[in-house]
């Protein structure tokens, strides 16, 4: 099957905001409850690796639960380690036969399209945590966030427990940006 879509503006956003990082930020809040900057960069350096995996089959069977908050320590090389594993996600998304078949991350078997959009949702919405928690802009696709809108557009009102918090209301002129949030239950006003 051939990709259905390009990682690399994703990734190239998610990077740009991890390059501007600085120490004295890694403490601070993000609009993800109870995680702080340092806490979501150790959970972008695990997802970026288990959706290599799915796009290449390695992980099919072997894939564990991902340590989330304060349980995932932070690599000493996450400010090199994170780019690099952006682009091998890149470039192992590229590859049609990763869009065929089941796969599997984090101990969750989906079809591998389906895969490959919770992989973009969560280097979209963590690039958005991560500029937002640090003061920096960041921008999505309309292309990527058409992708999302109609992924998400099933979300229940709740949300969905332990990925998303409960759908948040948005105004009629939002954008597609702040409604990809509101539906993953983050306010595009946050405030930490």
């Amino acid at each position: 099957m051939n990709p259905e879509f390009d990682f690399e503006p994703a990734a190239t956003a998610l990077e740009t905001v991890v390059a501007r990082i600085t120490d004295d930020q890694l403490g601070a809040a993000t609009p993800c409850a109870d995680t702080t900057v340092r806490d979501l960069l150790a959970h972008v350096v695990d997802l970026t690796e288990a959706f290599r995996q799915a796009a290449t089959k390695e992980a099919v069977g072997g894939s564990v639960a991902p340590a989330v908050g304060a349980e995932s320590a932070l690599p000493d090389d996450w400010r090199t380690r994170i780019p690099a594993q952006l682009k091998a996600l890149v470039t192992a998304w590229r590859e049609p036969d990763a869009w065929d078949g089941d796969t599997e991350a984090g101990g969750v078997t989906e079809r591998a399209p389906v895969m490959a959009m919770i992989a973009l949702d969560e280097i979209v919405v963590h690039g958005w945590d991560l500029a937002e928690a640090t003061g920096q802009p960041f921008t999505a696709t309309a292309a990527d966030l058409a992708v999302l809108l109609d992924m998400l557009r099933e979300t229940p009102p709740e949300g969905t427990p332990g990925l998303f918090g409960p759908v948040l209301p948005v105004p009629a002129e939002a954008s597609a940006l702040e409604r990809v949030l509101a539906l993953t239950g983050r306010s595009a006003s946050w405030a930490g």
